[in-house]
């Protein structure tokens, strides 16, 4: 049996071989393909899915050899695109994590196949988070269309559905964060007439309530403390509007903000006169990785909808005490609006503490609809702060976070149609280095052409997520509800 079994292996594995034809080029071209999605020359971290392609070119055949700067080679051929067994995939990465994978591709066009200069694959020896968290939204502006909170493996291309709003109905579901990217340590926002927060703590899960009289509106903009103990949120008063100018399609505004913090154990909001100022918009707060500081955006009040475009958030810092709950009295500008005429929105800190990565757009902070918004790193040991030219398009880039690590960082972009927002990964090494970015690799080239959804607030995670869905149901529909209460000083 076993000698039979064998056999039809062998047998399997040549039959497959015989499908390949022999690629004899009659041209060889010094340039490499201009292949979809654009891997040439990327740094992917060893775990990573296959990276199936295609190339932007008429051909009746496609083949590809991947080979390894230590050792492995796979060899692809198909009508479409180059597919390439997880398994072979996964075994050549692991053989040369460090080094590198050479690509030649080669097209059977009417005259014959026609063979492309090679391109590299980098092969990080970094490894990065288990999976992805996102949402999947249409890119309308009033309508709560289907929409869901989902996560995805990065090894393979496994994705599963955390939440829907189709339990909810005409509900919104946003905001999922995590406490340094630990998925047992979760926050959600559900939105309409369903509308909770809920907490998802070790196993844990509630909902809340989260407008106080004390606050102008529910907790929006969330970021967990690294103790699990408190969360950061903003509170906002948001109106959007439409332009009438072309390239431009939607604004959305601040008419107040503040930021408070909620601390869990005490089921307590608390905030400072600092951070809770009528002539100063405050938003999107982030603690650092020792949990001393909070960074935040802040802009002057300005006369809405006349000075719409005249809204400039810098980049600010306060001293936090996560053993007494409370801020310190100054708060500093790391980045500001006054000397660079732009905007900050998104800081997020690397949590090893050595950069904190913002988006820069013209004004406002709702980025997402401004084409020229760019990502831009602050060096926290050195102060100095640089546009991120390697990853940077002529279209948005906007919600990025890290890895546990610190290695990699995951971004939305526009870049593909300037409409559809997708997940871009880019690493970055101890020195400061940051590689080309690449798109979230996907089974079938055509997912991102047949996708009528934007990937929305991607957030890496380190291990599963995992709640009771069914808890958050049967409460949300119920609405019951933990209210939150306001710190009186």
């Amino acid at each position: 049996m076993k000698n039979y079994m064998m056999y039809m292996l062998t047998i399997l594995l040549l039959s497959a071989q015989a499908c390949n034809e022999a690629v004899v080029p009659t041209e060889t071209k010094q340039d490499i393909p201009i292949v979809f999605p654009d891997y040439a020359g990327v740094t992917i971290p060893a775990s990573i899915a296959p990276l199936n392609f295609s190339v932007q070119d008429e051909f009746s055949r496609i083949d590809a050899v991947f080979e390894g700067s230590e050792t492995g080679i796979i060899h692809i051929q198909n009508k479409e695109a180059i597919e390439i067994p997880e398994k072979e995939w996964k075994g050549l990465l692991e053989k040369n994590t460090g080094g590198s994978l050479k690509v030649t591709v080669s097209l059977k066009k009417e005259k014959g196949w026609i063979q492309y200069a090679p391109f590299s694959i980098y092969i990080s020896p970094y490894p990065i988070d288990y999976g992805l968290v996102y949402r999947l939204i249409a890119p309308g502006y009033e309508v709560y269309s289907k929409m869901g909170i989902y996560q995805r493996t990065l090894s393979d291309f496994t994705q599963t559905t955390l939440i829907e709003n189709t339990i909810l109905p005409a509900s919104c579901v946003n905001c999922h964060s995590f406490n340094q990217n630990n998925p047992k340590y979760m926050n959600l926002h559900i939105r309409g007439e369903f509308g909770a927060t809920m907490l998802s703590v070790n196993g844990n899960t509630e909902l809340y309530t989260t407008k106080t009289e004390e606050t102008l509106s529910n907790c929006v903009y969330p970021y967990w403390h690294p103790s699990g103990k408190y969360i950061a949120y903003s509170v906002n008063k948001t109106q959007q509007g439409f332009h009438e100018i072309k390239n431009k399609r939607i604004e959305v505004v601040d008419l107040a903000s503040d930021l408070v913090v909620y601390d869990i154990e005490k089921n307590q909001l608390f905030s400072s006169p600092l951070l809770k100022n009528d002539s100063v918009f405050e938003t999107f707060p982030a603690f650092s990785p020792d949990g001393k500081s909070l960074y935040f955006c802040s802009a002057d009040y300005k006369t809405l909808p006349l000075e719409y475009d005249q809204i400039k958030y810098s980049l600010c810092r306060i001293d936090f005490n996560p053993e007494a709950g409370g801020f310190g009295q100054v708060v500093d500008t790391l980045v500001s609006a006054s000397t660079t005429n732009k905007s900050v929105s998104f800081p997020r800190p690397s949590f090893d503490g050595r950069y904190l990565m913002y988006t820069l757009s013209d004004y406002g902070n709702f980025s997402i609809w401004h084409k020229e918004a760019d990502l831009w790193l602050v060096d926290l040991q050195t102060g100095t702060t640089r546009e991120l030219t390697e990853v940077n398009s002529n279209d948005v880039e906007s919600y990025h976070n890290w890895s546990s690590n610190s290695r990699w960082f995951v971004f939305s972009s526009r870049r593909l149609d300037g409409l559809y927002t997708r997940p871009f990964i880019a690493s970055i090494d101890e020195q400061g280095n940051v590689s080309k970015p690449f798109l979230l690799p996907q089974k079938k080239v055509s997912h991102y052409d047949n996708l009528l959804q934007s990937f929305n607030i991607p957030e890496f995670v380190t291990s599963p997520v995992s709640f009771d869905i069914r808890t958050v149901e049967k409460k949300a529909l119920k609405k019951e509800r933990t209210p939150f209460e306001f710190r009186k000083n």
